[in-house]
Order: structure tokens, then C-alpha cells, then sequence
């Protein structure tokens, strides 16, 4: 009987050991990740792999076998991306091993920037920059649309994974009877909480833009959908030591945010999609980015800047912008009725949501300033740092340049394209209009629910001169 006992014992053992291995054991990222910060901050891991993490594998074969459900050819290329050559995955994609290699996103998919100085030219990558081409809307379909076909099973899945690599007999076992269903089951369960991306009364979001606080309200505090839309671009991180929430500076477009350490707290909360394993570790991979970003400079302007021009432009900054943004004023909010631009992204918020949001943070054991307590009642006057790379303007992306945004808005495009990495030196901004932009990017109706293009009419009665000698000073920040 003894030895009986001791037999199922080890094998107990053994096969807590065996799940350990195979499911749960985490191994560090390689040392060209995590010794660089710009790497750390691209491909590095924050933990999302656990609960949100995609098995390896079944990441790779996806686009081979639902090309279909991609916007256009290439992968996820398609998507836009920011891949640099040479890399295993785009920007903002982690691969890490928990049991098994499992892809999951991290803060640079939104916040990496990239352009090109010509149409022939690389293109450049800016870390903490915003993603303009990345096309989120449709990587969160095409993860849904996948798992909703017929064809994405255990025989298929299998069949592509056994083109590209040898898994062994027990992997190909776990593959086929548990990883292939279960990530299966739990893209399937996003569908509801993604609902909203289905109605046919909301545009797509477009090349650069996503649905931030629906997002919070749909996941983090799982609320039921409504009828609110309001994408707005993605932001820049750079240099955020610039906020002081003690002189009354809030965070994200709206200011719903008390400081730059409850916004990353709360976007990696995002990522995760869960409570997380450690709170001690989260959190210290919290502050590594808050010091990162903190202390990232804005990128300098890469083409010829003239410099009586810029000179003459900063005498028309002094006395038409400035008293916005470089003052005291600045990262404070303005009010609506003084902007007097689209107000959708005040409506996908409110007081009532903020609180139910720091309520499921607080339970999580997690200590913040958090989310702003009140309603929303405007938009925050921006820093203007980098400002060349932070096309299209506005807060929902709905001007091209920055020459455009100084026309009144009637003058101002009402159809472009997004999400194209051509840069052009003349009006400030990307190419929006080009065939290869069309075909490209994405596009964007300012009279589409959340792309209203009206406000911000400040500067737009200037002669010509003052606005161009504007625009080039502009360029020097």
C-alpha cells in the first residue's frame, strides 16, 4: 500500500511539474530586449502575455489563412504596422515564453511613430510617437472575424503550423487539444465587448485613431454599449515631464486624467485585460515607462527649416498661439465653447464612468490619482513638442496638415486619406491625397460621426505670409 502511495505521489509530482513546464513557467525576454531601453520599450514585455497573449504560433499562421479578413494584402503589414526590417515581429508586439511563446501587444503599438522623407526613402521609426498608420479598428476585427470562421480549427491551424516549423509530438498534442480551442473560445468572447466596431451607424476609425474611452468602458468596467463615438488620434509620449498635474495640468485629450502615472497604469491595465499577477512588478515596469517617456526628447524636424522665416513666424506664434500653448494655460483644459471643435470624445466619457473605472482599479490593490471625478467640458491645450510629427490634427485626427488647420474649416479638406508615410515639408503633415496615399491609407469624412474638422479657428485670419512664416516656425519645436 506504501509503495501504491508513493508511486501516485511521484506522479502527482511529475505531472505538476510537467504542467508547470508546459504551461506556466516564464522565461526572461533575450538581453538585446531588455538592455536597451528603445528595444525594452518596443518589443519589451508588460506582462500582457498571460491573459491576453496569443500562442506563437497560431499568431504566425493567422494571416495565411484568413487573408481575407485583412484590409489588403501582406500580412500584417496590412495593417500598418510599424515593422522594422530584420525583426521578428512589428513594433509593439512581445513575444514571450509562459509555458509556451505567446505574442502580446505593448504600449509602442500605439506610440511608435514612423515617416519617410521621400517616396523611395526607409522609413524612419519614432519611439513614443504616434502610430498615424496603425490601423486598430481592423487588427481587433480581424482577430474576432478570424475565430468566427468555420475555418479556423485544430485540422487547419495544424496543417499551416506544420509548414513553417516542427513541433514536437507533446506540443502538437497541447496545440491541437488545447491551445488552438481555447484561443479560439476566448477571441470569440471579445465579440460582445467589440460589438460596437460592427455597427454599420459608425465609420471605421481610420489609420491612427481608436475608440480610448469606449475601449475603458466596454473592457475595463464592462459596460453595456451606448451610443457614443469619439476615436481620436493616437498621442505622443515624449518628454511627458512636462505635465504638472500640481499646477492644475490633466492628462489625454479631454483631461480626464489626473497625471502621466495613472494613464500608463490604466493603458497597461488596457493591455493586460486582467487584474495582474504581481502587483509590485507591474508596477515597477509602471515607473521604468514613466521615466522613459518622461525623459524622451521630441524629435527634430529632418528636412531644411529657413531661418529668417521661422524667426518672423515666432513673432506671429508669440501673438497668436502662445497664450495657449506656452503658458500657463497650456495642458490645461479649454473650454468647448472657446475651441469649438467636435465634441463625440466628450460624450464617450462621463463622471460616472470615471468612477466606476478607479473603483475596479482600487479593488485590483492598485493606488493612483486616477481618472477625473467630474464631466468633461472641453479640450486640453496642447504642448507643441514635436508638433510636425503629430499629423493630423485636431484631437480626432480630422485636419491633414498643419497649413490646413490655419484655413478657416470650411477651407479645410473635407476628404483625405489617412495613414500614408510619405511626410510633406511644405504644409506639415503627411500626404493625404497622392494615389499611393488612397491606396494606402484610409479614409476620412469630416462629416462621418467623430471626424468633424470645425474649431481652432485661431490664426486662420492671418494674411498668407504670417502663415506660412507660422508653420515654419512651428516646424523648430
Amino acid at each position: 500500500m506504501l509503495a501504491v502511495l508513493v508511486v501516485l505521489l511521484v506522479l502527482g509530482a511529475g505531472g505538476g511539474v510537467f504542467t508547470w513546464y508546459k504551461f506556466f513557467r516564464e522565461e526572461p525576454q533575450p538581453e538585446w530586449v531588455t538592455n536597451d531601453p528603445d528595444m525594452r520599450f518596443k518589443y519589451g514585455s508588460i506582462g500582457a502575455e498571460r491573459d491576453a497573449g496569443i500562442p506563437y504560433w497560431i499568431f504566425y499562421v493567422l494571416p495565411r489563412i484568413f487573408p481575407d479578413k485583412l484590409p489588403g494584402p501582406g500580412g500584417y503589414a496590412s495593417l500598418g504596422v510599424a515593422w522594422e526590417e530584420g525583426q521578428e515581429l512589428p513594433v509593439g508586439f512581445s513575444k514571450k515564453v509562459v509555458g509556451f511563446a505567446r505574442v502580446a501587444n505593448n504600449c509602442a503599438a500605439c506610440h511608435t511613430a514612423s515617416y519617410r522623407t521621400d517616396a523611395d526613402s526607409t522609413p524612419v521609426f519614432v519611439p513614443t510617437g504616434p502610430n498615424h498608420t496603425l490601423n486598430l479598428w481592423a487588427f481587433f476585427r480581424f482577430l474576432v472575424d478570424c475565430a468566427k470562421d468555420p475555418r479556423f480549427n485544430a485540422d487547419n491551424l495544424m496543417a499551416e503550423i506544420r509548414l513553417v516549423t516542427d513541433l514536437s509530438f507533446i506540443d502538437r498534442v497541447i496545440y491541437r487539444f488545447l491551445l488552438i480551442p481555447i484561443t479560439k473560445k476566448t477571441l470569440l468572447e471579445r465579440e460582445e465587448q467589440f460589438a460596437w466596431l460592427y455597427r454599420e451607424d459608425f465609420p471605421p476609425w481610420g489609420r491612427g485613431r481608436d475608440d480610448a474611452m469606449n475601449l475603458t468602458k466596454y473592457f475595463m468596467i464592462r459596460w453595456p454599449m451606448d451610443n457614443s463615438f469619439g476615436p481620436t488620434d493616437m498621442p505622443s509620449l515624449w518628454n511627458l515631464k512636462k505635465y504638472r498635474p500640481e499646477q492644475g495640468m490633466r492628462m489625454n485629450f479631454a483631461g480626464d486624467s489626473h497625471d502621466p502615472y495613472s494613464v500608463i497604469i490604466d493603458s497597461a491595465l488596457g493591455l493586460l485585460g486582467a487584474a495582474p499577477k504581481d502587483n509590485d512588478a507591474f508596477l515597477a515596469q509602471v515607473r521604468w515607462l514613466q521615466d522613459y517617456v518622461s525623459n524622451k526628447p521630441a524629435p527634430e524636424y529632418p528636412f531644411p527649416v529657413d531661418a529668417t522665416k521661422a524667426g518672423r513666424g515666432k513673432a506671429v506664434f508669440d501673438s497668436t498661439c502662445a497664450a495657449c500653448h506656452a503658458s500657463a494655460r497650456t495642458g490645461t483644459i479649454v473650454p468647448l465653447a472657446e475651441v469649438g471643435t467636435n465634441r463625440d470624445r466628450l460624450d464617450t466619457w462621463s463622471d460616472k464612468a470615471a468612477i466606476e473605472a478607479n473603483k475596479v482599479v482600487r479593488e485590483m490593490g492598485i493606488e493612483r490619482p486616477g481618472l477625473v471625478e467630474e464631466p468633461l467640458r472641453g479640450y486640453i491645450a496642447a504642448f507643441l513638442d514635436g508638433i510636425w510629427l503629430r499629423a493630423p490634427y485636431l484631437h480626432n485626427g480630422s485636419v491633414p496638415t498643419l497649413r490646413d488647420l490655419l484655413e478657416p474649416p470650411e477651407q479645410r479638406p473635407a476628404v483625405f486619406w489617412r495613414g500614408y508615410d510619405v511626410y510633406d515639408p511644405i504644409r506639415v503633415g503627411f500626404v493625404t491625397q497622392s494615389p499611393e496615399a488612397q491606396r494606402i491609407g484610409t479614409r476620412h469624412e469630416v462629416s462621418a460621426k467623430g471626424g468633424g474638422n470645425q474649431g481652432h479657428t485661431f490664426g486662420t485670419g492671418l494674411p498668407a505670409q504670417d502663415k506660412d512664416a507660422l508653420v515654419e516656425y512651428l516646424k523648430t519645436l
